[in-house]
């Protein structure tokens, strides 16, 4: 049974699992098999609403489980997943920036925003967002999202059955190709990663460091750097460390003193 009969017989199920590996966190892409599954759905073989619909509960299955975990385990949450993320320098703050200013109506648009599909769920549960209004959203956002790569691979079911037929050809090599360029992949954002990383411990002071010197007396200002949205949902802070939101730094940097160590913390 080649790839594409494979496709046809097992077709539902290979999207929704598709799907819902990749809104659980896995750096798995399921825009291919949503392009296939349109392909399939424009040639009579499957049902392009049965398709969409099912794509729609595999998304909302997923974000759902991370909702809830933003509600229950907090932003620990998110520190979790930007220890998987592929990009954890700007994951979180993506995140709490689009939801800042747009709030619910974010989740229309965050699929289609690498980082922000896998964050935005958690991250309403971890605001309080009320569990109805997340499913809308959400549910609204997953069917725009998904139904296009669907409706495209419908409306160009030909030309991907002509490529399908091609990669069929091609047998081994081509499963051979598509897992290659898929491990590159994610060996590069590894070593973006662990770049990123080390740059941070170049100029890194632990909790225990920073304790120590606040308390023989060294004179240390301490800034407070976590985004809105992390201070309300812990307001705790350390003693006389100033608060500044990242997104006022540029308007209020004058009230840190130039003569003093800098130690600065966020998430």
């Amino acid at each position: 049974m080649n790839a594409m009969e494979s496709l046809v017989r097992y077709g539902y199920l290979v999207i929704f699992g598709a799907v819902f590996a990749e809104q659980i966190g896995l750096p798995f892409p399921s825009e291919p098999f949503l392009l296939a599954g349109g392909g399939l759905a424009g040639s009579g073989r499957l049902s392009l609403v049965v398709a969409i619909g099912l794509a729609a509960i595999a998304s909302l299955i997923g974000d759902t489980v991370w909702y809830w975990l933003g509600r229950t385990r907090g932003p620990r949450v998110m520190t979790w997943l930007c220890r998987m993320s592929l990009e954890p320098d700007s994951c979180v703050r993506k995140t709490e920036e689009a939801f800042v200013r747009n709030g619910a109506r974010s989740l229309l648009l965050a699929k289609f925003v690498p980082g922000l599909n896998t964050m935005a769920p958690p991250l309403a549960g971890i605001i309080g967002m009320r569990l109805g209004r997340f499913l809308l959203f959400d549910t609204l956002g997953a069917l725009l999202y998904l139904g296009s790569f669907i409706l495209l691979g419908f409306i160009f079911s030909d030309q991907i059955e002509q490529v399908a037929v091609r990669i069929a050809n091609l047998g081994f090599w081509a499963l051979l190709i598509v897992v290659g360029a898929l491990a590159a992949y994610i060996v590069w954002k590894y070593i973006q990663r662990r770049r990123f990383i080390h740059s941070l411990r170049i100029a890194r002071i632990s909790p225990e460091e920073l304790k120590r010197k606040i308390d023989s007396g060294e004179e240390v200002v301490v800034v407070d750097l976590r985004g809105s949205l992390d201070f309300e949902a812990d307001s705790r802070t350390i003693p006389s460390a100033i608060r500044l939101a990242p997104d006022r730094i540029e308007e209020e940097h004058g009230q840190i003193p130039r003569d003093r160590e800098i130690v600065l913390f966020c998430t």
